[in-house]
């Protein structure tokens, strides 16, 4: 008789469970050996708009002592297009493994409403955040050229010119669009939107006095304040900001808890490990709030934050909602 022909002992069940976790610790040992090795190569954060603004800047703040933390490079590859769609679509179709990152704004949250059932991704499922790193109040600006001197007498100039006056914005479903078009809702005035591909030209042409107003950050209206070409009406924030403490809230004014954002958020492709994602979130979270980098964020507008990737995925979730509630109040539509 063959060795083979001799009758085999049935197997017990805690033989049985025993080989399974043993075949699924097998299976889960790659991914584990990837999340102890991470990183082994140079880290990619895609910023979907420009170099320069906002997100580039703050990316850039955060990118250079990541590298120093995780001892590799870290790119930051500028990807526009699609109202941030294009860049944060590449991360979406990248490989698991926290070597593709990508820094999102506010439009990610509203694109959810925006472009529905027309996504290449998904954009909460598509992604495992990672944290939410700063957000900047937005500041309304008016132009010098309207009578208009503070935020109340604003509301009241363009309630008595209903849809005679222009607002810009960096473009359709921006934040700064949408801050505004919930003041509409929340005041009753009506003002025309005029979109720019961008927040410069829309700035420019304030200055000119070719549009009435616009929201954008501190840090990028602050140079045309202090040279009197336009003027701070009111900052979107539950109390002054102390980067800007002569700038009143909405709430000084009679709009009570108006309080709109810009944020930057990092966000990795979903199913990127855990413990990747984790690392990285507590290396983001000691870079904001070291006290040093927190002063520089201040200084240029933002406010650190840092926080976990259930934070992240919280905050997203609530600004998609927001956001969705007021484009559907306000039938913004993108062409």
């Amino acid at each position: 008789m063959k060795l083979n022909d001799l009758p085999r002992p049935p197997m017990s069940r805690r033989m049985a469970t025993s080989l399974g976790a043993l075949a699924l610790g097998a299976i889960a040992l790659p991914s584990r050996a990837r999340a102890a090795d991470y990183p082994a190569k140079p880290i990619r954060i895609v910023v979907p708009y420009a170099p320069g603004g906002t997100t580039d800047i703050a990316t850039r703040m955060v990118g250079e002592p990541l590298a120093r933390a995780l001892g590799q490079p870290v790119v930051v590859e500028n990807k526009p297009g699609a109202n941030s769609i294009v860049g944060a679509g590449a991360v979406a179709a990248s490989p698991p493994d926290g070597y593709a990152l990508a820094m999102v704004i506010g439009a990610h949250a509203a694109n959810a409403t925006l472009y529905a059932g027309r996504l290449p991704f998904d954009p909460v499922a598509g992604f495992a955040p990672v944290s939410h790193v700063v957000t900047a109040p937005l500041v309304l600006a008016g132009s010098a050229r309207l009578p208009a001197r503070t935020l109340g007498e604003f509301i009241a100039h363009a309630k008595a010119r209903r849809g005679t006056i222009n607002y810009g914005s960096s473009g359709v479903g921006a934040a700064a669009h949408l801050t505004m078009e919930d003041l509409k809702l929340r005041t009753g005035i009506d003002m025309v939107h005029v979109p720019y591909r961008g927040t410069q030209p829309a700035l420019q042409d304030l200055i000119a006095g070719n549009i009435g107003a616009l929201f954008d950050t501190y840090s990028t209206l602050k140079p045309q304040f202090d040279a009197g070409t336009i003027r701070p009406l009111g900052i979107a924030s539950a109390k002054r900001a102390g980067f800007a403490p002569d700038i009143p809230t909405f709430a000084e004014a009679g709009v009570p808890d108006f309080v709109s954002s810009t944020w930057c958020m990092l966000l990795a492709p979903a199913g990127t490990p855990s413990p990747v994602v984790e690392r990285l979130s507590a290396e983001v979270a000691r870079i904001v709030r070291d006290p040093a980098m927190a002063a520089r964020f201040e200084a240029l507008g933002f406010e650190p934050v840092g926080g976990t990737p259930d934070e992240a995925r919280a905050f997203l979730g609530s600004e998609i909602a927001r956001w969705g509630a007021v484009i559907r109040a306000a039938d913004v539509k993108v062409e």
